[in-house]
């Protein structure tokens, strides 16, 4: 620790930090890097496995990514948006794992089915319109349906036995999906970070930022084991904190930060590890969200690898806590409030009673009820063979807007300075799937000029950099079908 200014600072030790520090290293080897974490060890926020569905978002199972319009209209154009930015990352961890630079690729990525199973007559048509479009798109290659109950309890027999015959029921399979452990992934970076020389600096809080005369920026951060405070400077910042960005954001005074404001969103799951259930489900299985919930509540029963550990999943349920960090602090939402974003906030609240409605309900229900609803999706499930274990929070963005005061944005939202100096990650879902292009986005835009220099390194880490796959199907085949092998997964 000296008192030389640190080209890099990556604030969280999450996948977006592990990311953008794993391109930085390769793109600019001689740049210092450092990356403080509050906690005594990297991923264990939004990173870790058990606070991440780990789902692999590729719009493949997920039905928010097309919903459905006032007219009965299906547009794809966002499902494949994000099963094009998935590519990117699969890409881009493909060729990590070739040059060595991540382990084995069992350890963080594994194929499993995605699917989406729905029931009643008008879930059904929709599901049928939907794939319908699908089908023809060269990134969902491969997509199956079905309204056979025979043929989807071949798929998923634990959400078939004992299933009402005469309820209409459809579902859609693609065999090439995956499962992530973002949680191994992360650690896998950072290690590479760590022995090309990198820095991580565990059990260090970042407690302020603020701009210095000379335009650098200066660091207070405390070692929370000796409680002891100290500055350090940093020609660029990179606030990755997940729940805890907003703040540090907001502290550094950048103007572009003003109006922004958080709604944490927390989560529970229901978990079974009983090998006579786990056994007989091998998919992850997304259904339909309730009216008023928000994206990341829709109901999915997954199946889950961690550490070597195969396990089902089911949930989310939804909560309230004011904490913007499963270990934060319970000032996170109040501390949060600015001038400039009470009207925002109190415009979101005014157009949200469904989501506050929805939420009420989620806190008020009983184990009972929320064992009902994993029968709806497993009509055989036994209250004693599944534990509620609690999932990580999510921050919902709230921002400024011309025309109704404040929206509530469900997605990521990357924050930059003028300058480029500083940037920060708000939001969730799709989030960790989506890391790679988030962060050659920031790259682009914190870094203009070296950008083009770059592309080629980039481009040679991720061969489609620049392009679409959908639009060129013998490209999107060979691609998925190479990063495929070198992850070793089913195609």
């Amino acid at each position: 620790m000296t008192n030389t200014p640190i080209d890099v600072v990556l604030i969280g030790g999450g996948i977006m930090s592990a990311t953008l520090g794993s391109m930085i290293q390769r793109l600019q080897p001689e740049w210092s890097i450092r990356i403080y974490e509050t906690l005594g060890e990297v991923a264990q926020e939004s990173s870790n496995p058990w606070n991440n569905a780990g789902t692999g978002h590729s719009a493949l199972c997920e039905l928010n990514y097309m919903p459905e319009a006032k007219d009965g209209s299906l547009d794809p154009s966002k499902a494949i948006s994000i099963n094009e930015q998935f590519q990117l990352s699969r890409q881009y961890w493909a060729s990590l794992v070739s040059a060595g630079d991540l382990p084995e690729p069992s350890k963080f990525i594994n194929s499993t089915p995605h699917m989406t199973f729905v029931h009643g007559k008008k879930n059904v048509q929709f599901l049928r319109k939907r794939y319908e479009v699908l089908k023809k798109e060269p990134l969902f290659a491969g997509i199956e349906y079905s309204e056979d109950p025979e043929v989807i309890a071949e798929w998923v027999p634990l959400m078939m036995k004992k299933r009402n015959p005469r309820e209409a029921v459809a579902a859609t399979r693609v065999a090439a999906g995956t499962d992530v452990d973002f949680g191994a992934l992360t650690g896998a970076l950072v290690q590479s970070l760590r022995e090309r020389g990198a820095q991580v600096a565990l059990n260090h809080r970042v407690k302020s930022i603020r701009r210095t005369k000379d335009g650098l920026w200066k660091l207070r951060v405390r070692h929370i084991v000796g409680n002891t405070p100290h500055d350090v400077t940093a020609r660029f910042v990179f606030v990755g904190a997940g729940g805890g960005a907003l703040h540090l954001l907001q502290k550094s005074g950048i103007p572009e930060i003003k109006g922004f404001g958080g709604f944490p969103i927390s989560g529970e799951f229901l978990r079974t590890t009983n090998p006579k259930v786990v056994a007989q489900h091998q998919a992850k299985v997304y259904g339909k969200a309730a009216v008023g919930a928000p994206p990341m509540s829709v109901p999915h029963l997954d199946k889950r690898v961690v550490d070597g550990e195969t396990s089902l999943l089911f949930g989310p349920y939804a909560g309230f806590s004011p904490k913007f960090l499963k270990k934060g602090s319970w000032w996170d939402l109040p501390g949060s409030i600015r001038p400039g974003n009470i009207g925002p906030m109190l415009a979101v609240a005014r157009d949200n009673f469904d989501l506050m409605k929805y939420l009420v309900g989620e806190l008020l229900a009983s184990r009972a009820k929320k064992v009902a609803a994993l029968r709806e999706f497993m009509p055989t499930a036994k209250d004693g063979d599944w534990e509620l274990i609690t999932a990580g929070q999510r921050v919902q963005v709230m921002k400024k807007d011309a025309s109704r005061g404040g929206v509530l944005q469900f997605g990521t939202e990357v924050i930059t300075s003028e300058d480029g100096s500083i940037a920060g990650l708000l939001g969730a879902s799709p989030g960790a799937s989506t890391a790679v292009p988030i962060m050659l986005d920031l790259l682009k835009r914190c870094w203009p000029d070296r950008y083009p220099q770059w592309e080629p390194m980039l481009k040679e880490l991720i061969p489609t950099l620049g392009t679409t796959l959908n639009d060129h199907p013998a490209k999107a085949k060979k691609v998925m079908a190479g990063s495929a092998r070198t992850l070793q997964l089913e195609q």
